[in-house]
């Protein structure tokens, strides 16, 4: 059954990844044409769940398409490290979110997104 959703499935995070970068585009262009500068940038260390590198390669792209964002790099991670399976940690500048926490959390909700898109099974619990 898995199977019929897949298709709806990816054509929903298209329409919520194409609002998110029309979004963070608008965001984006009002601090370049306004005289007050709304930045506050940082670069968090987001712990994925990304199972394949397909996964994780898509997922750092799409970070770095939405304005506003950049992934900077990702590390292997060693399986058993926060009781978390092996995998990948993406280091992401983030132009607009001074609190990591809180920039830690959109990025979890996109990749959650992400992954309940490309795997046939769904997201992630």
């Amino acid at each position: 059954m898995k199977w019929v959703t897949w298709l709806p499935r990816i054509v929903g995070f298209l329409l919520w990844f194409a609002r998110e970068v029309l979004v963070s585009n608008l965001a984006v262009m009002h601090d370049v044409f306004t005289v007050q500068q709304r930045s506050s940038p940082i670069v968090v260390r987001c712990r994925s769940r990304c199972r394949t590198e397909f996964e994780t390669a898509t997922l750092a792209v799409l970070i770095s398409l939405t304005p506003g964002t950049l992934t900077l790099a990702t590390a292997a991670r060693a399986g058993g490290e926060d009781g978390l399976p092996p995998g990948h940690d993406l280091y992401v500048h983030v132009m607009y979110d001074n609190d990591p926490d809180s920039a830690r959390r959109r990025l979890r909700e996109f990749e959650t997104r992400l992954l309940r898109a490309v795997r046939v099974e769904g997201a992630p619990p």
